[in-house]
């Protein structure tokens, strides 16, 4: 995907580097129109080149139209995203096309975290007056994105003694009994009223029926809409004890992604974009926070204003109805071209 992104980039004039990141990951694509030497903040557009769908779902499920809907695994979520901002970045290939220089940066592992290219995202964003994102555009209405919650993630771990379930049951200690214990303290923590969730995704534990199981481990999803609930949720989640005799916790707990909080920084960015759109022949309003996390959270919390959600119009991501609204098109297309070409 990286090499086909690239080839159409250079087609249009425009300079690449694709940059590996690993063994464990594809390369970074990395596609700009700055004249050498240009070192200015400009613009810095975030997308992602991996999606959830497995190898083989093509195949399974072929891309088809249906009336004005296209389907296709990763269409919305998000390779029309990137061929929106690509042909409009392709139109002004040339250095001087565009008020501040654009820096387009495609990372091959936002779905499971952006681990490999969260250090170039943030690089990047070093030197970047705006940031723009090509997630796709909030179902039912195109909306835009301002606010994301932050992500995070603890592993737990419970370690107990094990024994014989039937001659010796009083000399073992349940690790499966302990994470119960833990398992309604962390999911205790959702306040849905602060916007706070906790969520225990997957557990196991045991290893016989016979046997009081001496290790027990959970992986916990959590999200936060800013950060004094994040540094609260992780003080309690560092805080958790055990609550049953002879038992240890193995506690490790991060937050992934930082919140994106909407600044005024941001809602200024939105207002000039909304002119843009305004131009191309649609409203572009911003949908209230989302739990979903995404590239924009790292820009946004280095200070950098950012606008998410602005890739093609559709629904259905992470299925396989997934689709996209081909009407929609022609005017997000310009939509972007006018953004890039203008925005200052």
């Amino acid at each position: 995907m990286a090499r086909l992104v690239q080839a159409v980039a250079e087609a249009a004039g425009l300079r690449t580097e694709l940059r590996p990141l690993g063994e464990h990951t594809g390369p970074l694509l990395v596609v700009s129109n700055r004249a050498a030497g240009d070192t200015r903040p400009g613009i810095l557009i975030l997308a992602h080149l991996d999606t959830v769908h497995p190898v083989g779902t093509l195949l399974e499920t072929p891309y088809r139209i249906e009336g004005d809907k296209l389907y296709g695994p990763g269409c919305y979520d998000m390779k029309a995203g990137i061929y929106l901002a690509l042909t409009a970045l392709g139109r002004l290939a040339a250095p001087d096309a565009t008020r501040l220089p654009v820096d387009f940066v495609m990372v091959p592992d936002e779905e499971t975290g952006s681990h490999a290219s969260r250090a170039a995202i943030e690089a990047y964003a070093r030197n970047a007056r705006y940031g723009l994102v090509c997630e796709p555009a909030r179902a039912n209405g195109g909306k835009c994105v301002t606010a994301r919650k932050g992500t995070g993630m603890l592993r737990l771990s419970v370690k107990g003694h094990s024994a014989h379930a039937g001659v010796a049951h009083e000399k073992g200690r349940s690790a499966i009994r302990e994470m119960a214990h833990q398992v309604l303290a962390l999911e205790g923590m959702t306040d849905y009223g602060r916007g706070v969730t906790v969520s225990v995704g997957t557990i196991e534990g045991g290893t016989a029926t016979n046997t009081v199981p001496s290790l027990c481990r959970c992986v916990v999803d959590f999200r936060v809409p800013d950060m004094p609930a994040a540094e609260a949720t992780l003080a309690r989640m560092r805080g958790l004890q055990p609550v049953g005799p002879d038992m240890a916790l193995d506690i490790d707990v991060e937050l992934n992604r930082p919140p994106m909080v909407k600044t005024e920084a941001t809602a200024q960015l939105l207002g000039k974009a909304r002119l843009f759109a305004a131009a191309a022949g649609f409203t572009l309003d911003d949908a209230p926070m989302t739990g979903g996390g995404s590239d924009a959270n790292f820009t946004s919390a280095m200070g950098v204003p950012t606008l998410d959600g602005l890739g093609a119009d559709g629904d259905g991501a992470h299925t396989l109805h997934e689709h996209i609204l081909v009407s929609t098109l022609g005017a997000r297309a310009q939509f972007w071209y006018l953004l890039l070409k203008d925005l200052e």
